[in-house]
Parts: structure tokens; C-alpha cells; sequence
């Protein structure tokens, strides 16, 4: 894939790239810094941003303490690659205090089916990598600028609302740009999501690229093409550009994509050269020429979009396609379980059923459970704590890692999300939905994804009477499939302490308006934005804050 490039008027990124391939660093590891420790970095300039590549981030508290992410292809672990990865964190994500709520030695579950570990000593690296490449699995480019984790659906080739098994095409993706060089230096990230149900499992909309079931007028399954979706500051929905992929050719349409990406993106400025600033740029039509002239094969003319709607999750029991078997979906509040717990789900798998899955919403799912197990799959203890049937707003509750790791995150977010959706289960109680989604990322960088929730909560500084503290910017009535729409911002800076008060408030409004059948995120809709901010508010004034 050639680039031209001058380098005068590459970002600082790009010039630490072109001076050492990022892949690189993987080596560097294990013969120098795990053994010499990270001092030795130093020596080589740009070091630290290359860890990336192999899934590594420093941690807000610096030293030796890193971030690890390991990529989960569709989401989808064997028993045994569950158990090696919950076995990771009992032995090496050691923080020196217990966070006050999770204790220690936790992993965190993602949005985009990764796994995620704390406190990881670079002197522990190799033999991580040595426990995961045992059991088939890596964290090579589970970060960088390069291809990320191709989601997935968590229940693909199981569900009944499935028309093609996409798994194996994710599968066959993540393998060809993993360690591919040649493509593992994009101007930025590249997400891709593949699915062949028809409820949006892998949210195609806001992915670089989305894969989506179609069909042909002759009967021919397999995917239409989304390009140009993403959130953070910018936000876009991915274009149709009328295009569609048959299985086979799914590696090929996205190594072109990815070539056009490294030609033609944004190598300059790295807060717009994300590919929607491309798509943007070139237009659909544009961005199909470009993709034409790349492609080994001839473009086929969109099918009929065989998607119905988004189903947000997958908790609770349900039958899969083999009579007989289920699939039991858990709620992980935040995503957050603890190495134990990591490995009892890995025990339940292979005791009761086949595999573990992630979902896209940071909770997990137990398939191929016989029918006469249920019961006493149902009954262990781990379902207790992570129950198939929680209350709406702990089944909907998404966080990011917060400012208790991450350098850029204003407020923490995990505590509080875990706290904020039991009390608002206790205090406002049946909402007549499964599930109300409330996001909450601790900056704007949008990784719990709160443009796309029910509600959606942005970390921000906030000013009360006497001090400055940490709060929120609220938005509401976000969603994605055939009624796809970003949240809008609604209230700013709000002090979070008064969050549960003016979403009970908000929701007492909704319970007395809502019409038969309506979602929260369509009354939200339906709603002027000026109304919406006074029932926030009205909380506080009614205590005599305001």
C-alpha cells in the first residue's frame, strides 16, 4: 500500500511511525523492557506510543503500572480461553489499594467485545502473551492506529433472527489484518462490525465499516456496506454507499477500504482524521469510485436491507436455534468482574453449556445449555451476582473506564454508574421496557458510547455554590437501527450528586406522558428540548436549589 507523504507536515504520531513500524515494539518487550524494565523506553523515542500497537496503555498513575486489552473476535471464547484470561487477572492485574467498590484483581468487559486489564507490570508481559497464545488469542493491535476487534453478533449462529452466520467472516477479517503490516499503519483507528442477524447486534451504523444482512432479487445471502460511522466529538451515522458483499469477499472489500483509508486519509491532524471525516469529505458516491478502483472484483448494487430493528442486549434465557438449547444472557453492571468470577463463568460454560460471549453492551452470555439444566445453571451463585433478570436501568448501564485509570477521563464512572442504576431501579421501579439504556463516558471521547443511549451522560467539571466538582452533560432519546438517532445534549454540567434526583424527575414526567407501547427514547424525541431540561432541573428546585 503505497503513501506519499511529506513528512514536514505529519502529526507527531505519524512521524513515530514512519520512524519505527509500530509492530516492532512486540519484540522490544520481551527481549528488552520486560527485562530491563520501562526506563529502557527511553532510549528509543516514541516508544511509549507504540505500545498500542500490542495492546498496552499507560495508566493515569504512570510507573509500571499499563492497561492491557485482549481482542475477543465476535466476542466469542472457548471455556478455556475464558478460564486463561480470568486466571490473568487473578495473578497479575494487582493494584496496591482495592478499588472500594470492585476489590482487585478485576477485568473489564467492552464495548466492542474486548477485555481489558489494570495494574499489568511490563516485567509480567511475555508470559501473558505466552498464556494467550496458548489458547489462540493475542492483544496485538487491540489498539493503534490499525484495525481493531471485528464485532460481531454475541449470538451468532445460534439466534433465531438470524439469516447468515457471520462469525466465521469476522473471524477471517481480524485474522487477515492482524500483524499485517502492511495495514497496521492507518491515520487512525479503523473499527469494523460484521452481523447477520436482523437486530443490529454489532451496530454497524457507528462503525468504520458495517457489514449487514441483505439479499439479492435471485435469493443470494450476505451483506450490505456501511461506511463512515463513529461517535466521539463529530458524531456521524455510517453512509450507505449501495454496495453489496458476498461472504467470500468481505476480506477483500475491507483490506480496500483500509487501502483507501491509508492513501487518502488525514495523516495531518489527528482530531479529524478519523475515516467518516473521509467518507464526509468524498461523499458516498466519491468514496464508491475510490473503493472501485481498489476492489479485486467487480461492485455489486446493494441488496434488500434484511435488518428490523436494534436489539440493545442479550440478557435474560432464551432458546437458540437447536432444539432444545439456550442461550442465558448475564448483566455485568459496567462490564467489571473480578478474576474469579471470570474463571467461574468459564467453569459454568464448559460445565453447563459451550462457550462464554461478550456482548456489546459489557455483559456476557452462556450458550448451549440443555433445556433440563436450566434450572440448575440458574441457580449457581454467579447468577446471583449477575443475574439474567436485573431491573431496567442496572440491564442498561454502560460505563467507560473513568478518570480512575484514564488520563483524559474528567469524572469517575464506574462507581457511580453501578450506584446511580440500582438506585434508579429501587426508586422509579417498572418503566414498561426491558431495558433503559444509560451511557456514561467520562469525557468526549465517547468510549461507553452515550450518543447512542437512552440516556447519555458526558463527564464534565460542574460549579455549585461553593466549589468547583465532578458532573455531567445529559443528553437524552438516542438509539440506533431503522430509528437510529444521536441523543441531544440536553442539560449541561450538571453536579453529579444531583443526577439521580433529576432523572426520577425526568422519569416520572415520561410515566405520565408516555403513549401505549412508546419507548423512552421516542417520548425523549418527542419532547421539546427546553421541557426535558425543565424537568432536570425542577428536581433541584423543588429541594429549594434552585
Amino acid at each position: 500500500m503505497e503513501t506519499l507523504r511529506k513528512h514536514d507536515k505529519l502529526n507527531r504520531v505519524e512521524k513515530i511511525k514512519l520512524d519505527r513500524h509500530p509492530l516492532e515494539v512486540r519484540e522490544a518487550i520481551i527481549q528488552t523492557y520486560s527485562q530491563r524494565g520501562i526506563k529502557a523506553m527511553d532510549e528509543v523515542p516514541g516508544e511509549v506510543e507504540r505500545l498500542k500497537w500490542v495492546g498496552i496503555y499507560p495508566q493515569k498513575q504512570g510507573g509500571d503500572a499499563f492497561m492491557m486489552r485482549m481482542k475477543v473476535p465476535g466476542g466469542v471464547l472457548t471455556p478455556e480461553q475464558a478460564e486463561t484470561i480470568g486466571q490473568i487477572a487473578i495473578d497479575f492485574a494487582n493494584g496496591p489499594i482495592p478499588n472500594p467498590h470492585f476489590g482487585n484483581n478485576f477485568l473489564d468487559l467492552t464495548t466492542r467485545q474486548d477485555i481489558q486489564m489494570h495494574w499489568i507490570q511490563m516485567e509480567n508481559v511475555p508470559e501473558i502473551w505466552r498464556r494467550l497464545e496458548e489458547v489462540g488469542m493475542t492483544t496485538v493491535q487491540a489498539c493503534g492506529d490499525s484495525a481493531r476487534n471485528v464485532l460481531g453478533c454475541p449470538v451468532s449462529g445460534l439466534g433465531h433472527d438470524e439469516v447468515i452466520d457471520a462469525f466465521p467472516v469476522a473471524q477471517a477479517i481480524n485474522d487477515f489484518f492482524t500483524g499485517n503490516r502492511e495495514y497496521a499503519n492507518l491515520p487512525r483507528k479503523f473499527k469494523m462490525s460484521v452481523t447477520g442477524c436482523t437486530e443490529d447486534c454489532a451496530q454497524a451504523e457507528i462503525n468504520d465499516i458495517g457489514l449487514l444482512p441483505a439479499r439479492l432479487p435471485d435469493g443470494t445471502l450476505g451483506f450490505n456496506l456501511r461506511v463512515g460511522g463513529g461517535l466521539s466529538d463529530g458524531p456521524r451515522m455510517a453512509s450507505d454507499i449501495d454496495v453489496f458483499v458476498r461472504p467470500e469477499q468481505a476480506v477483500e472489500l475491507t483490506r480496500a477500504i483500509a487501502q483507501i483509508f491509508g492513501e487518502l486519509g488525514n495523516r495531518e491532524n489527528r482530531w479529524t482524521n478519523r475515516m467518516r471525516y473521509l467518507v464526509q469529505e468524498l461523499g458516498p458516491e466519491g468514496f464508491r469510485e475510490e473503493l472501485a478502483k481498489r476492489a479485486a472484483f467487480e461492485l455489486t448494487p446493494a441488496g434488500e436491507d434484511l435488518t428490523k430493528h436494534y436489539r440493545g442486549d442479550h440478557v435474560g434465557v432464551h432458546p437458540q436455534k437447536e432444539e432444545g438449547l439456550y442461550y442465558v444472557g448475564l448483566n455485568v453492571p459496567v462490564g467489571r468482574m473480578s478474576g474469579e468470577h471470570f474463571v467461574e463463568a468459564a467453569r459454568l460454560a464448559k460445565r453447563y453449556g459451550g462457550e462464554v460471549r461478550l456482548a456489546t453492551d459489557q455483559n456476557l452470555v452462556i450458550t448451549h445449555v440443555p433445556e433440563e439444566k436450566l434450572d440448575e445453571l440458574l441457580a449457581e451463585p454467579l447468577l446471583k451476582r449477575f443475574s439474567p433478570k436485573p431491573g431496567a436501568f442496572e440491564r442498561g448501564i454502560v460505563a467507560c473506564t473513568g478518570n480512575e485509570f484514564c488520563r483524559f477521563a474528567i469524572v469517575e464512572t464506574k462507581i457511580r454508574a453501578v450506584e446511580w442504576a440500582k438506585e434508579m431501579d429501587e426508586r422509579v421501579g417498572d418503566v414498561g421496557q426491558d431495558a433503559i439504556r444509560m451511557h456514561f463516558s467520562g469525557c468526549s471521547a465517547s468510549c461507553a458510547q452515550p450518543q447512542i443511549g437512552d440516556i447519555g451522560f458526558r463527564g464534565e467539571t460542574a460549579k455549585t455554590k461553593n466549589a468547583l466538582v465532578e458532573g455531567v452533560d445529559i443528553g437524552l432519546g438516542g438509539s440506533l437501527g431503522r430509528d437510529a438517532a444521536f441523543i441531544d445534549w440536553v442539560e449541561g454540567a450538571k453536579p453529579a450528586d444531583d443526577v439521580p434526583d433529576a432523572l426520577v424527575a425526568v422519569f416520572e414526567k415520561f410515566k405520565e406522558e408516555r403513549r401505549d407501547g412508546e419507548r423512552f427514547h421516542e417520548w425523549a424525541r418527542r419532547r421539546p428540548n427546553k421541557e426535558l431540561r425543565g424537568a432536570l432541573r425542577s428536581a433541584g428546585r423543588n429541594r429549594g436549589r434552585g
